[in-house]
């Protein structure tokens, strides 16, 4: 038996950064490990420049992410003007309109492509280690009440739903999200009592868990991931490798339905 954290992510566009390759920049079917601790990051209040506090993040818990439902994949296309390199030395740039004082005909254009999840969900579970800096209930109320705004991946994308953080006592990752599932639903029709109408969809069955091997999943692990979304320097973007156990809860069917593994 293990104590966890679980609240949900839903909105109507997600991103998940992927390593990025010239002009496209793509999008994961589940949150990154970076995307996570830096969504507990900004609950909790904690500055980018603090990186003592974001390497005690991710030194300090277990992450795991169920996905409820893929959503579908919108592509966008950006533009964007760029000064010459030469135009940039030897003058300050604290600011975009400070990068872009140079003579119009200097600036150039390059295109990148985006990638994002449009109407997707996910669960997350959050289990302390030994030396983790706040413990379960401070991270839930950090969510419920967060120091700054919340997104999911891109600061574009807020949630559509309140992340409803809750602590659960379970024997596996997948018990825990099957009881907060569970206390959702009654807090759905307990609402629905008294307006007549559920405020929210119910949730709906996991197709995969992603999660760290140390923690106990409640099921078997199907794949193993290579992801590049270890934080090593928060404020300069730096990400080591990590590997993530992928469990396949349910397959598609002959017929496009879904099928329990």
């Amino acid at each position: 038996m293990a104590d966890y954290l679980i609240f949900q992510l839903q909105g109507p566009m997600a991103s998940w950064g992927e390593p990025a390759v010239g002009e496209f920049r793509g999008s994961a079917e589940q949150p990154s490990q970076s995307a996570l601790l830096g969504l507990l990051a900004a609950a909790l209040g904690l500055a980018r420049e603090d990186e003592a506090g974001h390497a005690a993040l991710r030194d300090g818990y277990w992450l795991a992410s169920a996905m409820l439902d893929a959503g579908s994949l919108l592509r966008d296309y950006h533009t964007a003007q760029v000064p010459p390199r030469s135009a940039l030395k030897g003058r300050p740039q604290a600011t975009r309109r400070q990068e872009l004082a140079v003579p119009h005909f200097d600036l150039g254009t390059i295109p990148s492509r985006r990638d994002y999840r449009q109407g997707a969900a996910w669960l997350v579970a959050v289990q302390a280690r030994e030396a983790a800096p706040h413990d379960l209930p401070t991270l839930a109320a950090a969510l419920r009440a967060p120091r700054y705004v919340l997104y999911l991946g891109r600061k574009s994308c807020p949630p559509a739903a309140p992340l409803w953080p809750q602590l659960l006592a379970a024997d596996s990752v997948l018990d825990a999200m099957r009881a907060y599932a569970e206390r959702h639903d009654a807090a759905r029709q307990s609402a629905a009592a008294g307006r007549g109408k559920a405020p929210l969809e119910p949730l709906p069955a996991p197709l995969r868990l992603a999660f760290d091997e140390r923690m106990v999943a409640g099921a078997p692990t199907d794949l193993t991931l290579r992801r590049k979304d270890r934080v090593i320097r928060r404020q300069r973007w730096q990400f080591g490798d990590r590997d993530e156990q992928v469990s396949l809860l349910q397959h598609p069917g002959e017929d496009g339905s879904r099928t329990e593994a």
